[in-house]
């Protein structure tokens, strides 16, 4: 069974432990049969033998993103001025809503509503032109010299 970070097992997998350690089985050759850790299966089990509790804990430590409730602005402003830099988003957001954002904060907003901080030019790029004189023979001119 993969374990992702952030999410419990399932509460599926929780009752065939206990099915498995109320039949009297080992820890060790649960975690083996479920393929889980032994600090898994005794932390369930010892949990369950303290409290009584079955379920697993609710997630700790899970902040809510601080411009979340500013999604909905944040992606009209990008729609109205696409060319808007980061440090130019920083001062409308601190200027409009009060909110002082940091600049990772704000790429990382962006990246998740899928806008994209990609920048028109304000010139038109410039022709091609050969930077370096040509080569020439042994002796002879360059027409740049």
């Amino acid at each position: 069974m993969l374990w992702y970070r952030g999410k419990a097992y399932s509460q599926d997998l929780r009752e065939r432990v206990f099915a498995a350690a109320d039949d009297g089985e080992p820890v060790g050759r649960i975690a083996v049969l479920l393929r889980v850790s032994v600090s898994y299966v005794s932390k369930v089990l010892s949990r369950r033998q303290r409290t009584g509790q079955r379920t697993a804990l609710p997630q700790r430590c899970h902040l809510p993103l601080k411009l979340a409730s500013l999604h909905d602005a944040i992606a009209a402003q990008v729609a109205a001025c696409p060319d808007a830099t980061i440090t130019e988003l920083q001062a409308w957001l601190s200027a409009t809503h009060k909110v002082a954002a940091s600049t990772g904060l704000i790429w990382k907003t962006l990246a998740g509503l899928g806008l994209t901080v990609k920048k028109n030019r304000s010139t038109q790029p410039n022709r091609r032109v050969r930077m370096w004189p040509r080569h020439v023979r042994n002796g002879g001119k360059s027409s740049l010299v």
